[in-house]
């Protein structure tokens, strides 16, 4: 029997579902984890699967858009739902919270704290929730709603998979939180969520040092790399007001050290994201996505396994669900990596009807799918679109100007990924990105687009640089290629690289440059290697010691020339030095 949205997660102890839209008695969801297991499974069935399955073409979402950085899509599909959800593991009390809703009360409610609206008699209680929610729906949906939901409480959960429909016509968040006896409902809708966003930038661009009180050159050169990386924290690229609502109440709720939940579905991207309280998210608030992906038909052994198991929503699509949970990090400006807001922790592919969810199948970070992709990209041979420098939507790789186009998009979305993965993975990403840059056939169509293709060069050597950054990195930890070095090594390694990179930085980047001096330094300051190696005399040095204080006194002069090199660059200028793409 072929899967429908109407099977979805009917095999799930607990969730009995009476009709497509109706679950019997909903009872002890009373913390924020069992509360987002059961808002998975009505969103998941609701707000993916049933649009799946009846909008024609349902654009299905590409795995890498799952993958920090995250790109902003143009297109809104309108058909497609979208809301806002919040949720507290407490009762709320109107007065106190820090939002405007339209309060909704359930008959536990206590009446004696100044909730006049609320009353102890059931039918008032029911009758205030329908007026409430009729009052903020279109006109045409007024009607079917008391039609369909008078004479009951639309509060209890048990109720929520129906209000769905009319909830999702609303542009605002709805509330859950929980009664006197600790069990959630719904308990507010038509809620604004405050964004400072101005503030925010502005206070965590001064905590990350990228900006400075009264420089408004500094700050406008950082703006966007402050405003992209808060915003990828918390899973969202530079997006819609709603997403950015969610982002920022989020992170006040958590300061706050509130019991939470904040979910928002968006029209463009068609992923459900959740940010909540976990016990090991003690920096951020813990992010996770959930989206309808297709799974690469390259993917062979994958896909035998999803369809043995039964994982496939639609096998001959190779769609499935997909939940990407995610990992924040501190910005750290001694990192050549320093964007790197969020990392994936793991991927889990969900059974649309068991539930059940596999941890072992590697759908996002398959290298060897994003050399394919590669390959096809400076081939011509992608079929797909992009967006290109937030801008313009590129559609397929027929021409010199869309691939070069494509190629760009491709190394800026996986620019930390190059620059920290394996030798191995590097080393072909470099044999296809030469083969066809450095190739003389392709030199005619590069000179009559030279703008883009040194914009795309320009990327790359970036990548290059930093990746040689990045070795120094470990050097200063005295780790190479995963094992431990002495002293000698280190600054031999390091001395090989500068004299490298010194001949490199024709496409010179500043922010790189910094961070060689700041490794360069932090190395030569070592309490030790002074001590044993630069200090005494050279005559009482060992023939080892020797050579350490050799390539100490080159790695001293290396430095020197990167600095004048820095200030050269500054000089000639005239203008503030070149940062790193973003």
């Amino acid at each position: 029997m072929p899967f429908s949205w109407e099977n979805a997660f009917t095999e799930i102890p607990g969730l009995k579902w009476t009709s497509p839209t109706e679950l019997s008695t909903v009872r002890n969801i009373t913390t924020i984890g069992r509360l987002k297991t059961f808002l998975d499974r009505i969103h998941i069935r609701h707000c993916l699967l049933k649009p799946y399955f009846e909008t024609e073409d349902y654009p299905l979402v590409d795995p890498r858009s799952l993958l920090p950085s995250f790109e902003p899509e143009l297109f809104e599909y309108k058909e497609l739902p979208g809301y806002l959800l919040v949720a507290f593991e407490r009762p709320i009390n109107s007065f106190e919270e820090i939002f405007q809703f339209d309060r909704l009360h359930n008959i536990m409610d206590d009446t004696q704290g100044g909730a006049s609206d609320s009353c102890p008699l059931e039918n008032t209680v029911a009758d205030h929730n329908l007026a409430t929610i009729r009052s903020r729906l279109p006109k045409k949906l007024q009607e079917p709603f008391l039609e369909r939901f008078s004479g009951r409480d639309i509060s209890y959960l048990e109720n929520y998979p129906a209000m769905l429909d009319f909830l999702l016509e609303m542009d605002r968040a709805h509330v859950l939180s929980t009664d006197p006896n600790g069990e959630f409902y719904l308990s507010g809708i038509y809620g604004s969520l405050p964004a400072d966003l101005d503030a925010e930038i502005k206070r965590f661009g001064l905590r990350l040092g990228k900006f400075s009180p009264g420089d408004n050159c500094r700050y406008e050169r950082n703006r966007l790399f402050v405003y992209q990386f808060l915003m990828e924290l918390y899973g969202f690229s530079i997006v819609s007001e709603r997403r950015t609502a969610a982002a920022l109440f989020s992170r006040r709720l958590f300061r706050m050290g509130e019991r939470f939940l904040v979910r928002v579905q968006g029209q463009s991207d068609r992923t459900i994201t959740t940010l909540y309280s976990h016990p090991d998210a003690k920096s951020y608030p813990r992010a996770e996505k959930i989206a309808l992906v297709r799974v690469e038909e390259d993917q062979k052994e994958a896909i035998e396994q999803l369809s043995e198991g039964g994982f496939f929503v639609d096998e001959k699509n190779r769609a499935v669900l997909l939940r990407a949970v995610y990992r924040q990090h501190k910005f750290n400006p001694k990192n050549v990596r320093q964007d790197r807001a969020l990392s994936v922790l793991r991927q889990e592919i969900i059974h649309p009807v068991t539930g059940e969810v596999r941890q072992d199948i590697n759908i996002l970070k398959d290298t060897y799918n994003m050399i394919l992709r590669l390959t096809d990209i400076v081939r011509g041979e992608y079929s797909g679109s992009v967006t290109f420098k937030r801008q313009e939507v590129v559609h397929n790789t027929e021409t010199a100007e869309k691939r070069l186009k494509f190629l760009y998009t491709w190394l800026s979305k996986h620019q930390r990924r190059i620059i920290g993965y394996s030798d191995e993975f590097y080393a072909k990403v470099i044999k296809v990105l030469d083969s066809y840059l450095l190739s003389p056939e392709n030199f005619e169509s590069f000179n009559t687009l030279r703008d883009l293709y040194q914009d795309v060069w320009r990327r790359y050597s970036y990548i290059q640089q930093a990746r040689k950054v990045k070795v120094l990195e470990d050097l200063l930890e005295r780790r190479y290629k995963g094992r431990k070095i002495g002293y000698l090594d280190q600054f031999s390694l390091m001395n090989e690289i500068l004299g490298d990179l010194k001949f490199e930085i024709v496409n010179y980047f500043d922010e790189l440059v910094k961070n060689v001096l700041d490794i360069g330094e932090q190395a030569l300051a070592d309490s030790y290697v002074i001590r044993r190696y630069v200090k005494p005399p050279v005559d009482d040095l060992s023939d080892y010691g020797r050579k350490v204080r050799r390539q100490y006194g080159r790695l001293v002069a290396l430095l020197d020339e990167f600095s004048s090199i820095r200030k050269t660059r500054q000089e000639r200028s005239g203008v503030l030095p070149i940062s790193a793409p973003l």
